[in-house]
């Protein structure tokens, strides 16, 4: 066990050099912060195998943005972003609302026109690694208003981001920058959980779900 602590430490800093390494020898870092409207839609079926086809919901997403600009054309960009999944659905007179929260690490090379040019665009495309932040299911009529941390599914989450986009300067040096562009991401695993879930005296579950988001981000970028 000692062993395998050490190697692992050694390898982190192995890393951390070089990233670091990285940085020091790209022409220019990046900062940014972003938010991230984001639609989203998923099956649910209950307990008698049935499925149930919702409607295509608005979630959101905000966060941040470290990027590492090898050269004009070349970049790794690294996020952190919290954003949320939605689905709603009518069902025995009863509005539902299922709501998802995660938050999403990805990890994208990026190709440019120009990083440092008045007007830049880009495409991008990486693994993005996501953590379970909950859930919540809401239903509205019959009594009243119901909330429930009712669906259960795995902790984690992959898939893969693709997007395209385009940054416009903001100033003489063109250090800091408007951007706006697309973000797909395409569920690479199933996040459905094995066990049911009770509520109301039904069970409902995701049916074989693999998410897929598709978002329109604005933001600002600074170049460090």
């Amino acid at each position: 066990m000692k062993k395998f602590i050490q190697h692992n430490m050694k390898s982190t800093v192995l890393i951390l050099l070089l990233i670091l390494g990285s940085v020091l020898n790209a022409q220019k870092a990046a900062f940014g912060v972003r938010v991230m409207p984001t639609i989203s839609n998923f099956n649910l079926k209950t307990n008698t195998g049935g499925n149930i086809k919702g409607e295509v919901n608005l979630g959101f997403g905000a966060g941040i943005l470290l990027g590492v600009n090898f050269n004009q054309n070349v970049s790794i960009n690294g996020e952190l972003m919290y954003s949320t999944y939605s689905q709603r659905y009518t069902e025995k007179n009863l509005e539902r609302k299922i709501t998802l929260r995660y938050v999403n690490i990805p990890l994208m090379l990026s190709l440019n026109t120009g990083i440092t040019k008045t007007v830049n665009f880009n495409i991008t495309g990486g693994p993005q690694i996501g953590i379970s932040a909950g859930s919540t299911f809401t239903t509205k009529g019959g009594d009243g208003t119901d909330d429930f941390n009712a669906v259960t599914i795995r902790k984690g989450d992959l898939g893969f981001a693709y997007g395209a986009g385009l940054d416009f300067a903001l100033n003489v040096p063109k250090t800091a920058r408007f951007a706006l562009g697309f973000r797909g991401v395409s569920g690479l695993i199933d996040i459905s959980a094995d066990n049911n879930n009770l509520i109301n005296n039904d069970y409902y579950v995701f049916d074989r779900l693999r998410l897929r988001t598709y978002s329109i981000y604005l933001g600002f970028t600074f170049l460090i």
